[in-house]
């Protein structure tokens, strides 16, 4: 078995694992999460023969924090320590680290053996526009307008995003600011500006209010006060993982933000 950086020649081979997960469902033509990782960040994969990938393995960098997003192994290859030796490969340094685990019980013990800790579940919520009163003022921003108030609350600046939102790292480059009259951007870490549950109201009421889908799908935390809001208007929960930190990420993330 060997390991090593992903090349050019490998991507048919790891997409072929990728595949069979069902991974690359939904991403635009042209540029997917597995081109931002081998481009801008670490894409590793497991090769059992040439042209023949057992696993692969994906990090992106949020400011100083190392996000795994990907680390998929073939049935047949499992609890062979192949996602042992990615994952060492991946996340062998010091954090802050995090990733979202899978509801497989074997992925959230890999990722704890490694120094990560369970935190919250991470919802994938699901809904539609319904109607109800008009939200807070809301236009269409770019990425680099989001990535400042993104970054404060998310350990970093997403670069990969900002540059392109639409070829990596995003299923839809479209991104709502929200503002309320008289205040600036949400910000409660000083008692000023918009509260976190205002934020959650204003949110659901842009989301409900603004013509731009049929249907919208928000990953939120599970401590986050935006979930009640969105259950509470009619969304529903399409799936969970679970958030997985170590401390030092913690101390730069707020998942309930």
């Amino acid at each position: 078995m060997s390991v090593r950086p992903a090349a050019e020649a490998d991507m048919p081979a790891v997409r072929q694992v990728a595949r069979h997960f069902g991974l690359p469902d939904g991403w635009p033509v042209g540029g997917d999460f597995l081109d931002a990782e081998r481009e801008h960040g670490t894409l590793l994969v497991a090769l059992a023969a040439p042209g023949e990938a057992a696993g692969f393995g994906g990090t992106l960098l949020r400011g100083d924090v190392t996000r795994l997003g990907d680390l998929f192994v073939l049935p047949g290859r499992q609890s062979s320590g192949v996602g042992r030796v990615l994952l060492a490969r991946l996340l062998g340094e010091a954090g802050p680290r995090v990733t979202f685990a899978s509801s497989d019980p074997r992925a959230v013990a890999l990722y704890a053996r490694s120094g990560l800790r369970p935190w919250c579940p991470l919802l994938y919520l699901t809904g539609r526009p319904v109607e109800g009163p008009p939200g807070p003022p809301a236009r269409t921003v770019g990425p680099d307008e989001v990535a400042p108030l993104d970054a404060a609350v998310s350990g970093g600046d997403a670069r990969v995003v900002r540059r392109d939102p639409r070829r990596h790292g995003a299923r839809d480059g479209r991104r709502l600011r929200l503002c309320a009259p008289g205040r600036g951007p949400a910000d409660d870490r000083a008692g000023r500006g918009i509260a976190p549950q205002d934020c959650a109201q204003a949110v659901v009421a842009a989301l409900t209010a603004t013509v731009l889908c049929t249907t919208a799908q928000v990953a939120v935390p599970g401590t986050h006060p935006l979930v009640p809001v969105l259950l509470g208007a009619g969304w529903r929960i399409a799936d969970m993982d679970t958030f997985m930190a170590d401390d030092a990420a913690l101390a730069v993330i707020r998942p309930d933000r």
